[in-house]
């Protein structure tokens, strides 16, 4: 009897020493429609908006993707730029859609909410020699892989190639702080993944409606490939990497055989929140992760994630 409450007292203990304090789910429903920051604004200096090119990747064999540039008017060539990648790049820059990135840069910018910074706008890998021209908004046929894969090529391929590129004829900043990573959907985890996998390149990440479920997890093959299921065992497990990076999702997103969007999110939250805690328990120094996480009563679209962005680009950039 003295052993089982000994037990008894050890788990209570360790439940006690491991706990912390939960973030209240409150559900927001943001304003329907596109703000003053998503339509040019007068008095704001115009940017250029490029492209787009199309781009042959070496390391992510036999793809191809478009790629398009904003590049704001206060850039100078002898200051580096901050760079801000956002992916599914064909919706992120639609001129009548709901994301309109470019715009609110440009308006952020000017208002000086957010640093100079060079918008890098790219289309996931399509397995053809040119880049098709009639998918629209449509998905290329290789963004599940890439995007959703657990490893780090894809991060190898922006930081090898596709930045490189860029830097030919821009000045972009090394500095992790200055440099951002965002998307919605898929697109969300690969930026997480990104910045996971190389916090010392980018040090923020926008994530809406992030794909924190199955969808890349290879259970069959040898060895087995995780999926973004197995994010939040890694975060709780791992030392913590230097990430500041804004959470959203709704309550209303899917349910399916690949998991639940929503509870996946909050997996993501809860298991940030407990690696910061652990390691404050433990007195171990270093950085913490630092996130603001909204939650919301939409649907799988990047509705929210358009009415948010320019509250979200306040907050990633509220820090400097």
């Amino acid at each position: 009897m003295s052993i089982m409450r000994t037990a008894l007292s050890f788990i209570c203990i360790l439940f006690v020493t491991t706990s912390f304090e939960a973030r209240n789910l409150e559900i927001r429903t943001p304003s329907e429609g596109l703000s003053q920051d998503h339509l040019p604004q007068e008095g704001i200096p115009k940017g250029e908006f490029l492209g787009p090119f199309e781009f042959h990747s070496k390391i992510i064999e036999g793809t191809v993707r478009r790629y398009w540039l904003f590049v704001p008017a206060q850039y100078e060539a002898s200051t580096p730029a901050g760079v801000l990648v956002f992916h599914d790049g064909q919706r992120a820059t639609h001129p009548e859609g709901v994301l309109r990135v470019p715009q609110v840069m440009e308006n952020l910018i000017g208002k000086g909410e957010m640093p100079v910074t060079i918008g890098i706008f790219i289309t996931p890998g399509n397995l053809s020699e040119h880049y098709p021209d009639d998918l629209g908004w449509g998905n290329p046929n290789h963004r599940a892989p890439e995007y959703d894969a657990m490893d780090d090529r894809y991060s190898r391929f922006l930081l090898d190639e596709m930045l490189p590129e860029v830097g030919k004829s821009y000045n972009l900043s090394e500095d992790p702080d200055l440099r951002c990573i965002g998307g919605t959907s898929s697109g969300a985890i690969c930026a997480f993944t990104v910045a996971w996998y190389r916090p010392d390149a980018f040090g923020k990440v926008l994530s809406f409606i992030g794909s924190y479920v199955s969808i890349g997890f290879r259970p069959n093959e040898n060895p087995p490939r995780l999926g973004g299921q197995d994010y939040p065992a890694l975060i709780r497990r791992e030392p913590i990497r230097p990430i500041r990076m804004f959470l959203q999702d709704g309550h209303q997103d899917l349910d399916n055989e690949w998991g639940n969007w929503f509870l996946a999110n909050q997996q993501m939250l809860a298991a940030l929140d407990y690696a910061n805690a652990k390691a404050d328990r433990r007195g171990i120094e270093g950085p913490r992760y630092e996130v603001e996480a909204v939650w919301t009563d939409g649907v799988h679209n990047d509705d929210h994630a358009g009415a948010l962005l320019p509250e979200a680009l306040r907050w990633i950039y509220s820090d400097l």
